[in-house]
């Protein structure tokens, strides 16, 4: 380990970039405890400065991955939903929509874990406690409760304990680290499809590169709420689609479809109670105005996943069928559905 300190921590000008192979040197021997914890910290920390390579990024997920213990499921092809585990403040609008798609056919999967830095935003497996979901389930659950109910949450140190291992470390660094990234491209429901987020342009444009050497078919990385996969209906946002090698990208502008709404103030930090309450009242179909940017949310983003994951002929197609579900309360069905696939014992909150 102490050689590859000495290439990445040689300060500012001196310090360079490791290859695939060094790199995932590196990631094997934090996996296989061969590290300390100061080398681990000293390591994410020189990288955050130098700021880490494509080749780099990808190591660690290759190493993680292969670390990783993998969901089975008959219900392909499976989208994987990867939302920051850090956590959000604004509504996870995600959660609702993931329902919608279930409930339509498409088969989903979210994965998370308790809130990490350097955000501690509500994560989503907070909000799906609070909605009664069972989030500790073992591989053999969750593989039922997917082929039942089309959607299944598995937290993610439950099945990749080389993650979990390293959460003290990356609460006492209090910093985002290259592992930000990683824990969202493990891949352990072997998914052919990929949506996730970044903050801007730049962002997407370096992680890019990456999904040349992952198994996702198709990959979708958008300009979300806090760097989520979840679009904001307060301004138009980017979509790049990645497949066989080849990027593209459009805008998709919530006024066109009659759900631009005023954009919520970022001093608001909803808790996972406060989300709880609203991906209920909006799945049983209340559309009050307190909730109307949340609404406009969850049909905007339900919308432009049925069409770019090939359920609807065009974006206003999709937002009409997601409108008539939730007046129809299927979504609420759905989530009961889900539920019902789980374990009675199951603890909620």
């Amino acid at each position: 380990m102490q050689q590859w300190l000495k290439e990445v921590a040689r300060g500012k000008r001196g310090s360079k970039d490791l290859d695939y192979h060094q790199t995932k040197e590196v990631a094997q021997s934090i996996i296989n405890g061969d590290a300390t914890n100061a080398q681990i910290a000293a390591y994410l920390i020189a990288l955050r400065l130098k700021t880490e390579s494509p080749e780099e990024l990808l190591a660690f997920v290759h190493a993680f991955s292969e670390n990783s213990e993998k969901i089975e499921s008959t219900q392909q092809p499976m989208i994987d939903l990867a939302s920051p585990y850090n956590g959000r403040n604004s509504f996870t609008g995600s959660i609702p929509t993931a329902i919608l798609m279930a409930e339509y056919g498409l088969p989903v999967f979210l994965h998370g874990s308790d809130s990490l830095p350097p955000k501690y935003g509500t994560a989503i497996k907070e909000i799906l406690l609070h909605l009664g979901v069972d989030v500790a389930q073992s591989k053999a659950e969750l593989s039922i409760t997917m082929d039942d109910a089309k959607i299944a949450f598995a937290s993610s140190e439950k099945f990749c304990s080389s993650l979990g291992k390293l959460r003290q470390i990356r609460e006492e660094l209090g910093v985002r680290t290259l592992f930000n990234t990683v824990e969202k491209l493990l891949n352990l429901a072997n998914a052919d499809t990929l949506m996730m987020g970044a903050y801007h342009r730049t962002a997407i444009n370096k992680i890019v590169p990456i999904f040349k050497g992952l198994s996702y078919k198709n990959v979708y990385v958008v300009q979300g709420m806090e760097g989520s996969e979840d679009l904001p209906v307060h301004r138009n946002s980017f979509i790049f689609k990645i497949t066989d090698n080849e990027m593209e990208s459009s805008i998709v502008s919530p006024e066109v479809y009659g759900l631009l709404a005023p954009e919520i103030s970022k001093e608001t930090k909803l808790s996972a109670k406060e989300q709880s309450d609203i991906t209920m009242a909006i799945l049983s179909g209340e559309n009050s105005k307190m909730l109307q940017y949340y609404y406009n949310q969850v049909v905007f983003n339900t919308g432009i996943r049925y069409h770019l994951f090939g359920a609807a002929a065009s974006i206003g197609e999709g937002i009409e069928i997601a409108k008539e579900q939730i007046r129809e309360r299927k979504g609420l069905r759905q989530l009961e559905k889900w539920k019902s696939t789980q374990p009675t014992n199951v603890n909620t909150l």
